[in-house]
């Protein structure tokens, strides 16, 4: 997977949006301005941060090499991916579903309701 067709499926959610970075070189995705995903475009090696369920985000730490505690988040709410080849990109994207739920779910039941 490459970094366009990882911004492409995280903009395909319904309500996200790309936000302004926090710099010139991250990629911030958000649904109704609550963040779920980002992307650093300036390191060598391909990753996401993404939001996880905490005693999933451990879980995963465990089984994969390619999984870290996420950087400059709450380490145990966040996974960063490394996207180099041992995860298959369907597992990526089941990853970016699940932070994507998260926030969706955490969202007050007025404004799911109007999704």
């Amino acid at each position: 997977m490459n970094i366009e067709t990882l911004r492409e499926y995280c903009l395909s959610k319904p309500h996200v949006t790309e936000c302004l970075p926090f710099d010139d070189v991250t990629l911030v995705f958000k649904v109704m301005n609550k963040m779920f995903a980002i992307i650093p475009t300036d390191e060598l090696e391909l990753s996401i941060a993404l939001k996880c369920n905490p005693e999933w985000a451990i879980e995963l730490r465990e089984q994969y090499e390619s999984i870290i505690p996420g950087f400059h988040l709450n380490k145990q709410h966040w996974n960063t991916v490394k996207v180099d080849g041992s995860i298959s990109d369907s597992f990526i994207k089941e990853l970016v579903d699940h932070s994507y739920d998260l926030i969706v779910q955490s969202l007050p039941k007025k404004i799911r309701d109007t999704m």
